[in-house]
């Protein structure tokens, strides 16, 4: 082979040092610079074309080359002049090139900057991996979760320009308080993208799914790249993410190691929307419990309960109510037998504002009207025919969950404007108490919901289209179909509840003028639930117990089943009441005020036990309870 010239051994040598960066290019100017003023300045000296020690000479010939001036033609003679013209043109040369190689790092850097490459400084900090329309709820969330510290920081790693996120989130307007929100753009399955987000320092990691088809497999790798990271922390990671298909439960749990709190997303919204169904209100309430706007669920010890039973901690707090226990071992017990003691080492569970508010009472009369306490024996349960409108990756896990709350015999019509009737038959194999039938129609047309007889139903689901299109326009169709709903309803006698899955929280205020009887925001309920974990993670295992078909559950019963109507009281009554049939009352429903918003649609969760309260013939108790 024919051996490369030296000048191409020159520009390969030339390309492989601009290659390298600002910094070594300053130092070839550098090097460059040293070599003219030494050459020079001792030409001048050892020539003696000007008078001066070789010091002053290097001294003269570096500010010509640093900052080039005008030199007199009688400074010296002829000679002179042509070296100092030479050295002038080579600081110059020099100069420029070192302004321009300056100005290109700058840009470079900034431009890494806007890029959100740079890594985050912080400490005890709740990073979010991933991007979604969740975020914003859960940024929210946090931001008010974190009011009480005087400096609290969110940091967001994902696939998305820094600028875009930051813009966005800058859009919603939200109320940051003390907290600030960091954005970097990097990929969640790269371990030096992680790094980036320092998750060794943080308190949790929140994993978002991604929107579209089979999102499940990104959460798990992502679980995978962080745990598996080889200059991962020593000390185990708080990391919540959330499944949507059931099927992939245990493959997370099985990749989390013990460091992840999965939450079932299918699981969870299919049983509210199905304990929804018979319980309108019931997503009020899930709601205020997620939220930190309101009251949430806390854990403390109480030394001062120690030998008491279950019974007596449920009248011993006034602004608190107490669901249950955290025994030692590491159990949860919600709504135990009332005569369980409290032994040391238990933590109380308790719906409080705050967790310094989750205090003693102290008082010894509680006002307990025992006269008008009466104990009725619940209505047996009759078979229901439930008719769900829409069909989306949800609807499986809901049809499963509602055999589990009707008696034997009812049935559920399913219509939807594509053909499902595979997937039923795969889900509903199984089925104990429904009976379940198919029908193919478009939703939103009146003359199909016309022929399917609404009013002959007990109940109704409209579920959206989330599978299919966007967010936006499956609630623009659940709107349509509501409308619908309402106007057979106003013309038939036979009431029918109407329980409705709306996707985007700013399109439930559209909603509400259809006057349905309830709304589950599936995407609000699942940005609480991921906060609320990552703001504790034995909450996963508090929600899982509630949400159970079996167990202790949230019911809205008949207050006319606990106390007499029409006569004043204080909740410790309806406590007192309620604990007599083996439940846990946390608040009631006032029917008067289920249409207005300001009132969280009569929905009252930890009322203060004192204040007195009368209840009609509408008006519902909400408790823990087994059935």
């Amino acid at each position: 082979m024919k051996k490369p010239a030296f000048k191409d051994r020159l520009r390969y040598t030339f390309d492989n040092a601009l290659s390298k960066g600002p910094a070594t290019l300053i130092g070839w100017l550098a090097f460059f610079s040293i070599v003219l003023v030494l050459l020079s300045a001792f030409l001048i000296w050892a020539t003696g074309l000007s008078e001066g020690s070789l010091l002053a000479q290097i001294w003269t010939t570096l500010m010509q080359t640093l900052v080039p001036e005008g030199v007199d033609r009688h400074a010296g003679s002829w000679p002179f002049l042509l070296v100092m013209f030479f050295v002038t043109l080579g600081g110059i040369f020099i100069t420029s090139t070192l302004i321009s190689i300056l100005t290109a790092g700058l840009h470079e850097l900034l431009y890494e900057l806007r890029r959100g490459r740079s890594r985050v400084v912080e400490s005890g900090h709740t990073v979010i991996i991933g991007w979604s329309e969740q975020i914003f709820t859960i940024i929210s969330e946090l931001a008010i979760a974190n009011e009480n510290q005087p400096r609290s920081c969110i940091a967001i790693l994902a696939r998305k320009d820094k600028v875009v996120m930051e813009e966005e989130i800058r859009r919603r307007g939200m109320a940051m308080g003390h907290t600030h929100v960091v954005c970097r753009t990097g990929n969640p399955l790269e371990w030096a993208d992680l790094s980036i987000a320092s998750l060794d320092t943080a308190r949790a990691i929140i994993v978002l799914s991604r929107e579209g088809q089979d999102p499940d497999s990104t959460v798990i790798k992502t679980i995978l790249t962080i745990l598996n990271n080889p200059n991962r922390r020593s000390e185990p990671y708080h990391v919540v993410a959330a499944i949507r298909d059931p099927q992939n439960l245990e493959v997370a749990r099985i990749a989390g190691r013990g460091e992840v709190e999965v939450i079932p997303v299918g699981n969870f919204l299919a049983r509210i929307i199905a304990q929804t169904c018979h319980q309108s209100g019931l997503s009020v309430v899930y709601t205020e419990l997620l939220s930190f706007g309101g009251d949430e669920i806390y854990f403390q010890e109480e030394p001062a309960l120690i030998g008491k039973t279950y019974a007596e901690a449920l009248l011993s707090y006034e602004d608190s109510a107490v669901i249950g226990l955290w025994i030692k071992e590491g159990l949860t017990s919600l709504n135990p037998p009332m005569d369980t003691v409290i032994r040391e080492g238990d933590e109380i569970i308790a719906i409080s504002e705050d967790d310094d508010t989750v205090r003693l009472s102290g008082l010894s009369d509680k006002g307990i009207k025992y006269d008008t306490i009466q104990v009725t024996q619940n209505t047996p349960l009759r078979p229901e025919r439930v008719l769900i409108l829409g069909w989306n990756w949800r609807s499986p896990a809901i049809i499963r969950e509602l055999d589990n709350y009707v008696a034997p015999g009812s049935k559920v019509t399913i219509v939807a404007d594509q053909d499902v009737q595979l997937q039923i038959e795969q889900c509903c194999s199984e089925l104990s108490n429904l009976a379940v039938f198919f029908q193919e129609g478009n939703t939103t047309d009146r003359r199909t919901l016309d022929r399917l007889h609404p009013e002959e139903h007990d109940h109704v689901i409209v579920l959206s289209y989330s599978n299919i299109i966007s967010p936006q326009q499956a609630d623009a169709r659940t709107l349509v179909t509501l409308l619908h709903l309402r106007d057979i309803a106003d013309q038939n006698v036979h009431p029918f509840t109407i329980v409705t899955e709306i996707l985007d929280v700013r399109d439930r205020k559209l909603a509400e003028i259809t006057r349905a009887d309830d709304f589950v925001v599936s995407d609000r309920l699942i940005s609480l639930m991921l906060t609320q974990v990552a703001e504790r993670k034995e909450l996963n295992w508090v929600f899982a117990e509630l949400l159970a078909s079996k167990g202790a559950e949230i019911y809205l019963k008949p207050a006319r089943d606990y106390v007499q109507l029409g006569r004043s009281m204080n909740f410790y009554t309806v406590v007192e009441a309620a604990s007599r049939r083996g439940e846990t009352a946390i608040g009631y429903r006032l029917h008067a005020s289920v249409r207005d918003e300001h009132r969280l649609y009569g929905v009252v969760v930890n009322p203060d036990k004192s204040d007195p309260i009368m209840f009609s013939e509408s008006d519902r108790i909400i408790v823990l309870a087994e059935d």
